[in-house]
């Protein structure tokens, strides 16, 4: 097992040969085509899937991810087992080999954060040697981000023995800075040059853009994932991610009907903005602190007012639409149409739970009933939140709420695993996107390559 770039070289005389043996090449080096075999196209198919895409099907994999509550890096390692069709295999199609997760050094976070806000550089102190502009800062937190996931990858495989050269690649989807989808546009940031660089691994990144391309919406790209290792023919499924923004799957039992997926609305950005707004805590452990508190329904049902909720799928959203500016007036407005009203700080957070809930809930039972076989599976760091995994399970009265755990993988990897698996599309040449999830014109293959 070597890195995608020995592969490519060390195969390269084995491709020439079944060429020069078909005949092809030397067709091709003549200009004259007036004896070509179409037969000799298949050969070369034979050849190509014999080589350099073959040698992408197992093999080791690390996939990272920083989601929109940019609580942490989180990075795995794993071997996928897909590509096994005999009915006598009983390898998991997975196997999460190991795990490693970091906290974002502050002053990277506290950019990262400002760059997801139309001109919130300009709320920054620039301190010696840094940059004074939005482009200059994200061009130094495209490197320093780069710098901080090449630590992370490193440390991963020192924890785990792994040498470098026995990983095929790296799926690294950067910090999502500006999520335009109505604009045609997405931004995501990331020096994939310098990861590849630092750790001598290949490395795929840029997954959105070639789905907007083709008309999509650039996410969610989880769904496709959620369908290769989730999917049951007998029992409907609804994986619930919860990370900063929500977003659902529905995996059919019938392969006759499309996969679901799209953003149902916030999660933990803004449970988690609102708690470090009011106490020395960056996360509601739990939901301990909004359990708490009482919801107050007439500033949900104000929220819930919010453009994003009544719009069809498909459809994606972000710190640009959700942010804790916007609860600000939202909360402000609330104030003075309903001065009789007082509330605590935790009666707001129990009331941002209950959006959460509501929104994701509220979808999530147009595709359940119960006359069908259907499960909800949670996972992302809201998940972990018992209060918020109590209010979906009041909301979802006809199916049970449970976690990733009981698939076979713990809640807080599974989009780590997605973006490992998406970068194991790519250099197989195989689509990563589903169109009835983004709204693309056609599936097609995701992400660039940066060879080590």
């Amino acid at each position: 097992m070597t890195n995608p770039a020995s592969i490519a070289d060390t195969d390269h005389n084995t491709l020439a040969d079944l060429l020069m043996n078909s005949g092809l090449d030397n067709s091709l080096d003549d200009g004259d085509d007036s004896d070509y075999d179409s037969s000799n196209y298949a050969t070369l198919t034979d050849a190509l899937e014999q080589t350099v895409f073959e040698s992408f099907d197992d093999g080791l994999y690390i996939g990272m991810m920083s989601g929109t509550s940019l609580d942490g890096m989180d990075a795995i390692l794993c071997q996928f087992n897909l590509g096994m069709s005999n009915e006598d295999n009983t390898q998991p199609p997975m196997r999460l080999l190991a795990t490693y997760s970091q906290d974002f050094p502050p002053r990277l976070r506290e950019v990262l954060l400002a760059l997801c806000q139309p001109n919130g550089v300009n709320q920054l102190v620039p301190e010696t040697d840094e940059p004074n502009s939005e482009l200059d800062w994200f061009g130094w937190a495209s490197r320093a981000y780069a710098e901080f996931a090449s630590e992370v990858v490193n440390t991963l495989l020192q924890q785990s023995n792994t040498d470098p050269e026995s990983v095929l690649a790296i799926g690294c989807h950067g910090q999502t800075v500006r999520h335009r989808p109505q604009m045609g546009f997405t931004l995501q940031l990331v020096d994939a040059n310098i990861i590849a660089e630092r750790t001598g691994i290949s490395v795929v990144s840029d997954f959105r853009r070639r789905d907007m391309a083709v008309g999509g919406q650039g996410a969610p790209l989880v769904p496709a994932f959620h369908q290769a290792l989730f999917a049951n023919p007998d029992s409907t499924r609804v994986l619930l991610n919860l990370g900063g923004i929500a977003n659902i799957t529905v995996l059919p039992a019938s392969e006759e009907i499309q996969v679901v997926g799209y953003d149902t609305g916030p999660a933990n950005l803004l449970l988690d903005a609102w708690i470090s707004l009011h106490t020395d805590n960056t996360y509601d452990a739990g939901g301990a602190w909004a359990q708490s508190g009482t919801i107050i329904e007439l500033l949900l049902q104000q929220l819930l007012a919010h453009p994003f909720f009544a719009q069809s799928h498909p459809k994606s959203t972000g710190r640009e639409d959700f942010n804790l500016t916007w609860l600000q007036n939202e909360l402000q407005a609330f104030e003075q149409a309903n001065a009789n009203i007082s509330y605590s700080a935790a009666d707001v957070q129990a009331t941002l739970t209950e959006l959460t809930a509501t929104s994701a809930s509220t979808q999530i039972n147009m595709f359940v009933s119960p006359a069908k076989n259907s499960s909800v599976y949670v996972c992302g760091g809201g998940a972990l939140n018992d209060y918020l995994m109590t209010r979906l399970q009041a909301h979802l009265p006809h199916c049970t709420v449970k976690t990733t755990e009981y698939l076979g993988l713990a809640p807080t990897w599974v989009e780590a695993v997605a973006f490992a698996w998406l970068a194991r599309q790519t250099l197989m040449g195989e689509t990563g996107n589903l169109p009835a999830v983004t709204g693309a014109n056609k599936g097609v293959v995701l992400g660039q390559v940066c060879f080590a």
